[in-house]
C-alpha cells in the first residue's frame, strides 16, 4: 500500500508525474517520443499523455542510458531495436562485436569463461574510394599507404 501522495507502481502516469519523477523537462519525453517507436503512450483529449507502467520503465531506461551511461540517442536506439534486458546494458556505448570460440583464448582465460563463446570488438573493414583521375604517382603512394594500414591492422587483431 502506497502513501496517499503516491500512485501504486502499476498506475499510469502523466507527462508532468513523470518528467518531476526523473527531473527532466516535459518537452524531452515528447522529443524521446520522436525518436524512440517503441515509446508510445496513451494520448487522451487534448493530446494529454498517460504512460502506461511499461512506458514509463521505458522512459526510466532511456533516461538512464543517456544520462548515467553516456549512450547517444543513436547508441540507445540501436540497443532498444535489439530488444537487450536492462541488465544486459553495458555502461559502455554499444559496439559491434563478432563472437570468438573459447578454444581460441589463451589457457589463463579458459577458467575465466562461463560460456562457450565470447564476444570481441572488431574493426570496420578499410574503404577504398580512389578517384582515378589521379596521377599515377599519388595513386601508388594512396594504393602504397592503404596495403601498410591493412597489414597494420592485420598484425594488431592477431
Amino acid at each position: 500500500m502506497t502513501s496517499a501522495g503516491e500512485k501504486s507502481d502499476d498506475a499510469f502516469r502523466t507527462i508532468g508525474e513523470l518528467s518531476a519523477e526523473l527531473g527532466i523537462q516535459q518537452h524531452i519525453l515528447r522529443y524521446w517520443e520522436t525518436r524512440f517507436p517503441q515509446l508510445r503512450p496513451l494520448q487522451r483529449a487534448g493530446n494529454r499523455r498517460y504512460y502506461r507502467p511499461s512506458d514509463a520503465a521505458l522512459v526510466r531506461r532511456i533516461h538512464s542510458l543517456l544520462n548515467e551511461q553516456g549512450y547517444t540517442i543513436r547508441g540507445v536506439q540501436k540497443l532498444l531495436s535489439q530488444k537487450a534486458p536492462v541488465e544486459e546494458a553495458s555502461p559502455e556505448p554499444a559496439s559491434e562485436t563478432i563472437p570468438v570460440p573459447a578454444a581460441a583464448l589463451p589457457d589463463s582465460d579458459m577458467e575465466a569463461v562461463a560460456e562457450p563463446v565470447r564476444t570481441a570488438p572488431i574493426a570496420p573493414q578499410p574503404v577504398l574510394v580512389v578517384n582515378q583521375t589521379l596521377p599515377s604517382p599519388a595513386r601508388v603512394e594512396l594504393l602504397a599507404i592503404r596495403e601498410a594500414l591493412v597489414e597494420a591492422l592485420a598484425t594488431d587483431m592477431d
